[in-house]
Order: C-alpha cells, then sequence, then structure tokens
C-alpha cells in the first residue's frame, strides 16, 4: 500500500512539473489569495481523479476528451479576454470602481478551470493506467496528493512574484496567459497534423495580437480623448439676466 502511494505521487508530481496546469496555478495566485487557489486545486483534481480511477478500474473506457478539451479553451479565452476588458477598459479620468472581492467566486473560478483543464490531461491517463494495476482508492490519494504538491510550488512561485509586481501588470499578464492557453488547447484538439512545438509557437500569436490592439486602442484613447470630455468646456450657461440694459441711474 505505501509503495503504491509513493508510486502515484511521484508519477503524477514529475508529470505536472511544466505542465499548463502549473502555469494556471501560478497565474491564479497572482491575482487571488493562496488558499483559496490551493483549495479550488485540491477540489478539482480530487474530483477528477475519482473519475480517473473509475474510469481505469471499472468501467474500461474513455471519457470524450475531445468535446472537454474544446470546451475547456472556449473557457480559458473568455477569461482571458474578461480579463483584459477588466484591466484596459476604464481610461485615468474614469477609474474602475473597486468592488468587494469574497473568496466563493474566485474559488469556482479556479475549481471549474482546473475541472476543465485536467479532463484529459495526460496525469488523468497515468492515474487511470495505475488504477488498472493497483488499488484504487490508494491511487487516487496519491495521485491528488502529487499533483496538489505540484501545484502549490507553481503558487509559491506566484506569491514571490506578486509581491514585486504592480497589480495592472498582474491582470494583464494573467489574461494573456490564458488566451495562449485557450489558443494552444484548441489549436490540439481540432488540428492534429500540428505538433506540440508547433501549435506553442502559433499560439503566441492570439496573446500578442490583443495586447498590440489593446494597446494601439489605449493610445488612440490618449491622443484623441472623448467627445464628452471635450463638451465639458463649452460655454457656460447664459445667466438669467445677461444681455439685458443695465438699470438706470436715479430710477
Amino acid at each position: 500500500m505505501i509503495t503504491t502511494l509513493a508510486l502515484s505521487i511521484g508519477i503524477v508530481f514529475l508529470a505536472e512539473l511544466g505542465d499548463k496546469s502549473q502555469l494556471m496555478a501560478l497565474t491564479f495566485a497572482l491575482r487571488y489569495r493562496w488558499w483559496v487557489v490551493l483549495g479550488g486545486i485540491a477540489t478539482a483534481t480530487a474530483a477528477v481523479h475519482i473519475i480517473s480511477v473509475a474510469v481505469g478500474h471499472f468501467l474500461g473506457t474513455a471519457l470524450p476528451t475531445h468535446a472537454i478539451a474544446i470546451v475547456a479553451a472556449i473557457t480559458f479565452l473568455a477569461v482571458g479576454l474578461w480579463t483584459l476588458r477588466e484591466h484596459f477598459g476604464p481610461t485615468e479620468e474614469q477609474p474602475r470602481p473597486k468592488t468587494p472581492r469574497t473568496a466563493s467566486a474566485p474559488f469556482f473560478v479556479v475549481l471549474s478551470a482546473f475541472l476543465l483543464a485536467e479532463l484529459g490531461d495526460r496525469t488523468m491517463f497515468a492515474t487511470a493506467a495505475l488504477a488498472t494495476d493497483y488499488h484504487w482508492a490508494v491511487v487516487w490519494l496519491g495521485s491528488t496528493i502529487g499533483m496538489v504538491a505540484a501545484d502549490a510550488l507553481a503558487i509559491a512561485a506566484g506569491i514571490l512574484l506578486g509581491k514585486h509586481l504592480p497589480e495592472h501588470a498582474i491582470g494583464i499578464g494573467s489574461a494573456l496567459l490564458f488566451l495562449y492557453f485557450g489558443t494552444a488547447t484548441l489549436l490540439g484538439t481540432l488540428t492534429q497534423a500540428l505538433t506540440g512545438p508547433v501549435v506553442a509557437v502559433v499560439a503566441i500569436a492570439a496573446p500578442a495580437t490583443a495586447l498590440c490592439a489593446l494597446l494601439m486602442h489605449r493610445a488612440s484613447e490618449r491622443k484623441h480623448p472623448a467627445s464628452s470630455a471635450g463638451q465639458t468646456a463649452t460655454a457656460a450657461p447664459v445667466p438669467t439676466g445677461a444681455g439685458r440694459p443695465p438699470a438706470q441711474i436715479g430710477r
């Protein structure tokens, strides 16, 4: 039992090193509190890996990973675009109003993102393969610990980066990473002919294009302010008594 637990932890931990899940964990740690991110990752990992051991040990069938990957890619793209809109929408003259943050919303964002990302990922297949030869409960526990430990390293890196980077830069960087994840996942799913390095290079074009477009839009706003701003300097309203002849002296 101990050997199976150690094997599951080691295999999944090594499989997660350098994986997109670590980059996602780092990205979320730049925006949300570390315990919220870790809790979302742990919950999603436990759910995904219980599916993995069920597939490997009980069902012996595969999930519709193609459709799941497309949904995950669309989710990443939507999160990236929304975050860019959040940070580039207001101008300096009209700052974005601050709204109170709750822990529940980030938790469900992290949970849903990792659920979609890990369904059909290589760690899921590794867990399913282990469950065919070893006890499913021990494999589930070990694989969950291994993945959470690997992503905890990425969260620690995100915390260190967050202490030295401004919030605006963190938000933009997070959005660009999500655009990259979404484009890479979509290309890898829909275009089987492209190899991994080619997909990675082509996927960079999406966040680069979005960033250039938004920077050009911001520069245009600064160069040509909105017409409403120019209308504030229009003629003042005419006083009620303006234009009337002055009262004659002696009356």
